[in-house]
């Protein structure tokens, strides 16, 4: 879900052995109170945003054990979408547990990601990944859980030359929207080698097979200014994430257009609202929009990479 810097399933060889087999200015302050009392009215889209789990998607795979939940995403190598979640296991099984998820990511030759959340058992989990060399992730560590209703308004004012595509429409379109993802994140160059065009493709039409993923590139004058992703979980929610504006043309209302235009996305699918998780950057804009926080999620990179 992840709106993050850097930052999903289906059992496979990847599956661990030893412990799954045994166990106006003055009136946007009041739009957005109002917004937040809205957020408030509406629990289940609360409940959705913390507790939502993928299932096994086209190009996505899961192991879900009851100790811990991992998703890879092969065709899309970094952090985040390839992670560790929803960790609940006994304080002396801690360690084996961290030994066995590194040795399924190694297998697949995957980065990974662990994604703690306030349920996280054992309490001391951090300490035990820290005790591994496995440290916050140094630009994310934490995410805010956010929600907004389906019914908020975020009107304003759109930027001149300003164009919404699907870049699911064809492979031009989400090679310049991933261009821009990894531009605005940071990210090494997508879509260069071979090998790099042909896991691009076949992303788009795993996302297209899904038939609820929706991709949007925003082009100022023609020329790519941002993009961002949408999961569609009708009538339980959305999930937004992914957004990311060029350097160049932030500040031009381009954010808050794709926030706007997938708002628009999930309201039409009987979605009760969109869910994200807001980094360092997103989050004081999401907050700004009448996202309300509802809860947290902390970002551990693990050094074996990929």
């Amino acid at each position: 879900m992840p709106a993050t810097t850097k930052a999903a399933r289906r059992t496979s060889e990847a599956t661990p052995a030893p412990i799954a087999a045994r166990r106006s200015m003055s009136q946007r302050p009041r739009a957005r109170e109002n917004t937040r009392m809205a957020a408030v009215s509406h629990p289940a889209l609360v409940e959705f945003a913390n507790h939502f789990k993928q299932p096994a998607a086209p190009g996505i795979e899961v192991v879900d054990t009851p100790w811990y939940r991992i998703t890879m995403q092969p065709d899309y190598p970094i952090p985040g979408p390839n992670s560790v979640s929803w960790i609940r296991c006994d304080a002396d099984d801690a360690d084996e547990v961290i030994d066995e998820v590194r040795a399924a990511f190694a297998l697949r030759h995957l980065p990974l990601m662990w994604i703690l959340d306030p349920d996280t058992e054992p309490a001391d989990f951090a300490d035990r990944l820290a005790a591994h060399g496995v440290m916050p992730e140094p630009l994310a560590p934490e995410l805010a859980v956010m929600v907004l209703p389906a019914d908020a308004s975020l009107n304003g004012p759109m930027a001149t030359g300003l164009v919404m595509h699907d870049a699911l429409a064809d492979p031009e379109l989400f090679r310049l929207a991933d261009a821009v993802n990894a531009e605005a994140f940071g990210d090494t160059e997508r879509g260069v080698t071979p090998e790099q065009v042909a896991a691009q493709e076949r992303r788009r039409q795993n996302q297209l097979t899904a038939r609820n993923r929706r991709v949007v590139l925003a082009t100022i004058d023609t020329e790519p200014a941002g993009s961002a992703g949408l999961t569609l979980y009708p009538p339980a929610g959305a999930i937004i994430n992914g957004g990311a504006v060029r350097e160049k043309f932030r500040g031009r209302g381009v954010y808050r257009a794709m926030v706007a235009v997938r708002l628009d996305m999930a309201r039409e699918a009987g979605a009760p609202g969109i869910a994200v998780w807001g980094g360092p950057m997103s989050a004081p804009i999401l907050d700004k929009l009448g996202f309300q926080t509802v809860g947290w999620r902390k970002f551990y990179l693990d050094p074996i990479g990929g």
